[in-house]
Parts: C-alpha cells; structure tokens; sequence
C-alpha cells in the first residue's frame, strides 16, 4: 500500500472513532477474529456518544460530498441500518451547513451579471435547503413569477477529485488482494462514480437534462418536472419555478392530506419503468430531498422530480437484456435467465447451466409476489454476491446507476407503502413492453429497417439460428481460453522456478567469492 492510501485509511479510521462509529458495527457480522478483537478493544477504548445516530451524519458530512452522498443513499435504507439512524441521516438530504449567507449572494450576483439581476425583483440571502453539492434560494421575478435559485458551492471540484481520488487507489490496492472486488469493477465503478459527480457541478448539463425530461412527461399522470429559464442558466447556476408541495418524506403531511399513499407507491413503479423502459432516460438521484407530491388531487397525487443532475440511460442491448431478465423472472423462467447471461456474456460460457438455474431460483422464489414488507433486500444483494462469486459472474458497471435508482425507488417504496407489490405493479408494464418491442410487429420493423443489412448477411442466416452451435463454440472457446491461461499459470511458475534458481546460484557464487575474498587463496 501507498503512504498516500495508508494515511488515507488512517483519516477514516481517525473519523470513525472520533464520532464512534465503531459502535455501529455488529460484532456478529464480523468474519475474522482479529477483526473482531480490534472492535472490541476500540469499543473499550473509544466508548459510545450518548446519541450515536445523530454522530453519524456529522462524522459523513465532515469527510465531505463523496460521504454525504453516501449518506442520502443510506437515509433511504431503514432495513439496513433502522429508522433512528435514518431519520438522523434525512438530514443530509437538505439540510448540510450552508453557505454564509453574504458570501452566497456575492456568489449569486456575479454568476448572474448585473444585466440578468435586473430581472429579479428579490432573492432571498437564507437558502431553503443546502445539499453537498449546491444550495438553492427562493427569489422572484418582476414579472411576479416566484422562482428558486440553484448555486454551485465554490471549490466543490477540488474537494471531489481529491476525495475520489484517494478512494480510487484505496480501491485499487483492495482489488489487488480480493478478487470479489475485481469481479464487481470496483475500481471502475469508482471511477464512474467520480465522473457522475463532477457533471453535477455543469448547471448547463443539468438544464439540459431537466428540460428533457420535462418534455418526456408533458402532461403526465405520473410526474411534473418544474419549468427552467434557461436565459438565466450559468456554468454554476439556474433558475427554475419554484414549486410549493411536500417533500415525499413528510410523510405526516402526506397523511394529513388524505394522499392516497398506494396510488402514489404505484405511480412511483409505473414512472421508474417508464423512464427505463420507454424513455431510456431515467432520473438517478431520487432522495427524498429531490423528490416531492403533488396533492392538489389527494386521490390521483403525483410525483414532482428537482435536481437532475444525475441522469442515466442505457444501450440497446443492456436495456433488452434487463427487459428480458425481468419478463422471465415475472414468468417464473430461470432457465430463460440463465440463458440470457450466457447470451450477454454476463457469465462464462463453461458455467454449469443446471446448478446456475438452482442458484437463480433458490435467490428469486423467496422474494416473488411479496409486498416490499416482506422482502429483506440486504439479504437478497448479499445472495446475489455470493452467486456471482461462486458463478465468476461479472457485474456490469454501466448497470450500477440504475441499480442505485432502483434501491432508492425501493426504499421510498419501503417508507411510503410497505404493502406495495412491486410485482403487481411491474408485470403488466413488462408484458405491454414485451408486445411492442419483441412481438410481431416489432420484429417486421426491425426487418424493415435492418432490410439491406439482414440481405447481404443472408447466406449466414442458418448459423445464426442454430442457438445450439452458438452456444457451443462459445463453450469451446472459453475452454480453451481457460487452458491457455492455466499454461500461461504453468510457464510463469517455471519462469519463476528458474529465476529461483538462477537467484540461489548466483547467492551462492557470491557467498563463495566473499568467502574466498576473506580467508585468501590457496
């Protein structure tokens, strides 16, 4: 390890007792038994805080955005670390300590230019709500409109790359020493991670986004994106309506109102398949700090989305691959999943189809048509590891940010409507999906615009429907790439062999010439 990853571990572990975070760990969990006899001498050493579930957001805040956004991940996961701890994190969410209120209209007044300033007929110098990465300002226009002001806090970027940075190699020597780490990409997912943050910092970017996705939802059942002014945008500003509704984790508000909380869990389904599946472009940053209700109807509420900075789309293949996952996994077909890994290449071509099928049903039939209540998710992802590690199951790193939207979706589920069918709501859209994109007449558009293409690839159309051979070679393939790597293992440990060898002669040749040096020729 590095002297910059080693002192980078040492400020982690210097956080983690000042705030006592080690008492949050339970002991049970812990596999090794130094590991444990080091707790329990922190523990002895490093008593708990009287409060240590509201030490938790400070110790996350005080290590900066990288950590705070960790902790609006973890403010929707009550199953993971329990209510206390998570409404103590909601804090993270809006609430992160703002800039000074002078220092943050400076920074407003020069980002607009005295031009664009005229147009405003107040801004207020308390901001409504401040996160980690900017802090957002109520304010109007002349024209009478009422609007918030969204500003980047400054030096933001120095603070992300260095953080990032310092992960980066921290998971790059892990990766060297574990190879679960290696199969999941942790390294590059990182370093996706790291991309994703600085784009947040492109006010440009995220009006962009937020004027698509508003068009995508135009006049919508299902969710209402507030309108921009793109005239006022900037590189670290933008302004948009201001909009007066609940934040979805008021849920006492919501109660209050007589929100029809099930309608409103099964628009939340019905709007993330949407955006996947039919939109392509899927908002992937859905804390309660991002996401409000709309309640003038309590009986048909609806979803309000801010802060689209974080967007994700996917390929055409990853999208028809994780659409057939799903129709298969609604019909009960594990084979059919099995199948589609080995299609993608999502695992080896030599993986023993039979036990892969019993892995995939043993995960899945637990948690089929149960509410949100009765599924441990936790659990599910630590079976889901344990299949790709037994399985050498590559986990894909373009799909993590829509598995980090899919587990904040759950997790307001979880809080919202605990009784949700995931499922019930998720079938029919698949199925409905299905009939438009894999049925007949998909198929005869596909041929239609492929025409020229499918023509001049014609004499290979037997080949290609033969599944079977396909499949095959591909076995044959991976098995051969299996031996070439174990005789490329057996050369390099002959090369070592050698090497050895040639290090003890040489040891030995040296010895004998000092000892000869030493006691003087014959």
């Amino acid at each position: 390890m590095r002297w910059g990853d080693l002192r980078y571990v040492l400020g982690l572990l210097k956080t983690v007792l000042k705030f006592r975070l080690h008492h949050l760990i339970p002991a049970n969990q812990v596999p090794s038994r130094f590991a444990r006899t080091a707790l329990w001498l922190a523990r002895l050493l490093f008593p708990a805080a009287k409060s240590l579930e509201n030490q938790l957001p400070q110790a996350l805040e005080s290590r900066g955005p990288v950590f705070i956004k960790l902790g609006q991940l973890l403010s929707t996961r009550p199953d993971v670390l329990g209510e206390a701890a998570c409404q103590a994190l909601s804090k993270l969410q809006d609430q992160v300590q703002p800039i000074v209120g002078d220092d943050a209209i400076e920074l407003i007044n020069d980002a607009l230019g005295q031009e664009a300033l005229g147009h405003f007929r107040f801004i207020a110098p308390e901001p409504l709500a401040s996160a980690s990465i900017a802090q957002v300002h109520a304010a109007q226009l002349t024209t009478g409109e009422d609007v918030v002001i969204k500003v980047v806090r400054p030096g933001i970027r120095a603070l992300i790359d260095t953080e990032m940075t310092a992960l980066i190699g921290l998971a790059q020597w892990l990766e060297g020493r574990f190879p679960l780490l290696r199969q999941l990409h942790f390294t590059q997912i990182l370093k996706d991670q790291q991309q994703i943050m600085l784009t947040e910092l492109n006010m440009f970017l995220e009006a962009r986004n937020q004027i698509q996705l508003r068009r995508n939802f135009a006049d919508s059942p299902l969710l209402h994106v507030p309108r921009l002014y793109p005239s006022f945008t900037r590189t670290n500003l933008l302004v948009m309506r201001r909009i007066y509704a609940p934040s979805i984790g008021d849920m006492d508000v919501l109660k209050d109102a007589g929100v029809d909380l099930k309608v409103l869990a099964h628009k939340g389904v019905e709007t993330f398949f949407t955006q996947v599946f039919e939109h392509n472009f899927f908002h992937a940053d859905m804390h309660p700090g991002n996401v409000f209700v709309d309640i003038q109807d309590p009986a048909d509420p609806r979803w309000i989305a801010l802060d689209c900075a974080i967007i994700g789309s996917l390929s055409e293949s990853d999208q028809s691959y994780l659409a057939q996952n799903l129709i298969a996994f609604f019909a009960r077909d594990y084979r059919q999943i099995v199948n589609l890994h080995l299609r993608s290449g999502w695992i080896p071509a030599t993986t023993d189809v039979n036990a892969f099928e019993e892995v995939i049903a043993s995960v899945c039939e637990p948690i089929f048509a149960q509410p949100l209540s009765e599924i441990s998710f936790a659990a599910f992802m630590t079976d889901l590891l344990d299949a790709a590690r037994r399985f050498n199951m590559q986990v894909q790193p373009q799909l993590v940010l829509l598995q980090k939207t899919l587990l904040y979706i759950e997790g307001l589920g979880r809080q919202l409507y605990p009784e949700l069918d995931l499922w019930e709501t998720a079938a029919p859209f698949m199925q409905r999906w299905a009939v438009r994109n894999l049925g007949a007449v998909a198929i005869l558009g596909k041929l239609l615009d492929q025409g020229p293409k499918i023509l001049g690839e014609l004499h290979r159309l037997p080949s290609l429907l033969d599944d079977t051979q396909t499949i095959d070679l591909r076995i044959q393939l991976a098995q051969q790439q299996d031996q070439l790597e174990q005789l490329q293992g057996q050369l390099f440990q002959i090369r070592r062999r050698s090497q050895r060898r040639w290090a003890v002669s040489l040891g030995l040749l040296a010895a004998g010439t000092v000892w000869l040096l030493c006691v003087g020729l014959p």
